[in-house]
């Protein structure tokens, strides 16, 4: 079943229709380099998702974290993200070696606005970039270099709509399910194992690798 096909927005004339114009700074704060101020931003920054595409043309997203300086600015147009383990799916970096193009979203804890930047990337095992990370972390097998294309700050609206950052609003989410939940649901362990058993595995499961990519 498709949803919403009789009232479909197909073209970019149609879809403008729809919506004002954006103003003039909203089209012009993209820039072609890092800035200094969004250099700090992202030096500092311990979380980003990181968007990309197959070479069937699936898109994804991933969510990558660490302390920071897991991200490098190597100079006003290449960052270095350090690849930290994961469930080796390998998702992300394959999708970077049959395509390239990246999109990522910086969030910094506390902050409503985002940092935006959008490039190619490719993997390297080059030695002085992957020493170039915090001394804490286990030298990675690989690090992904982006090349800026554009990068922008993304307002906040988004965060302020969903207050996100507010502690007095996460106890209404409480009730949600959680991973654990939703692989028991999924049916992916057997109807044996209950969620408080697959929630106990991941924890010990995380705190193993998470102490594992420690020096």
């Amino acid at each position: 079943m498709a949803f919403g096909t009789d009232h479909l927005v197909a073209t970019r004339e149609a879809l403008r229709t729809l919506y004002r114009p954006p103003h003039r700074l909203v089209v012009d704060k993209e820039r072609p380099i890092i800035d200094d101020a969004t250099r700090a931003f992202i030096t500092r920054c311990p979380f980003v998702l990181v968007g990309t595409v197959g070479g069937d043309g699936t898109a994804d997203v991933s969510p990558r974290g660490g302390p920071s300086g897991f991200v490098q600015v190597l100079d006003d147009r290449h960052i270095a993200i350090a690849d930290l383990s994961g469930n080796n799916r390998l998702d992300t970096l394959e999708n970077i070696v049959a395509n390239g193009q990246v999109g990522l979203l910086f969030m910094m804890p506390g902050q409503g606005e985002t940092v935006r930047l959008n490039g190619t990337a490719y993997l390297t095992t080059d030695p002085e970039i992957l020493g170039g990370f915090p001394a804490e972390l286990k030298v990675p097998k690989v690090a992904i270099v982006v090349t800026v294309v554009g990068t922008y700050i993304h307002c906040a609206k988004a965060m302020q709509r969903s207050n996100i950052w507010d502690p007095a609003t996460w106890d209404a989410y409480a009730d949600v399910p959680d991973g654990a939940a939703i692989i028991v649901c999924q049916n992916l362990v057997g109807d044996e194992v209950t969620a408080d058993m697959v929630r106990a595995d991941l924890a010990d499961g995380y705190a193993h690798d998470l102490a594992e990519e420690r020096r």
